[in-house]
């Protein structure tokens, strides 16, 4: 997969892709253009000089890409043929800088149609890096994929929840954690977003293995004839079984 994030220099690219690499790991590969120039030793920034250093940035995301990472590019791309022929799967506009510090630059960037980005970012949030990666995982999901269901109303998230996240990717390669919608109430202080907010802040490292959903107030699953799946309940050690998200609730508020 091969995700581009281009945009004027200072505008953030950079930054924004160390973020997702703090939260996606070794999923994906950042490729930044200095680099690659200081690499070739080529800080020729001519039309030609260019274009080769494109070359070298596409190369060097297919190559990424057919190992089966993720590969997350950081470099201006003035060029809006140069961006169609990137082909990426995801494409961020990074539009927080209009005029760059690079005079050269800014006479030859051109300025993209929001018809040919996914999403642009015109103001840095801390929120962008998770929502990028969240975006990441739409692309990667598959819904013919075989999957797990796990449905809860995880208030809040906490470690044996994740152990059961952890037995259910054993069972399957992806698993879909659904929210469920409840009144609000000492048992239920966090609303579905709230809560949907922090499942992607702690699970944005399996973003695309994992989705996340949110459900009404679902009080029973119902099947007839058996259709190809099992609902099953997972039991643990006692010390995983015994943490209490009422008990964490109460700590957090103390």
């Amino acid at each position: 997969m091969k995700v581009l994030i281009f945009g004027q220099s200072g505008s953030g690219k950079t930054t924004l892709c160390k973020n997702i690499v703090q939260r996606m790991g070794d999923r994906v590969v950042h490729i930044n253009a200095d680099e690659m120039r200081e690499e070739a030793n080529d800080w020729d920034f001519s039309e030609p000089g260019r274009w080769r250093q494109f070359r070298r940035m596409l190369n060097k995301a297919n190559a990424v890409s057919d190992s089966g990472k993720i590969a997350l590019v950081d470099f201006i791309c003035p060029y809006k043929s140069g961006r169609e022929q990137f082909d990426a799967d995801l494409i961020i506009f990074m539009s927080t800088v209009v005029n760059g510090k690079y005079e050269d630059t800014n006479k030859v960037f051109e300025w993209p149609h929001w018809s040919e980005y996914d999403f642009d970012i015109h103001e840095w949030d801390e929120d962008d890096p998770i929502d990028v990666c969240w975006s990441i995982g739409k692309k990667i999901w598959e819904d013919e994929t075989p999957t797990v269901q796990m449905l809860g109303r995880w208030q809040p998230w906490h470690e044996g929840h994740q152990a059961l996240l952890d037995r259910c990717l054993e069972k399957a390669p992806q698993v879909e954690i659904m929210i469920r919608t409840m009144p609000w109430g000492d048992n239920n202080p966090f609303s579905v977003h709230e809560v949907e907010k922090n499942l992607k802040d702690k699970l944005a490292y399996l973003a695309g293995i994992v989705s996340i959903s949110i459900v009404p107030n679902i009080v029973n699953i119902t099947y007839g004839r058996k259709v190809g799946y099992t609902i099953e309940q997972e039991h643990f050690e006692k010390d995983i079984e015994d943490i209490s998200a009422t008990k964490i609730r109460n700590n957090t508020t103390d």
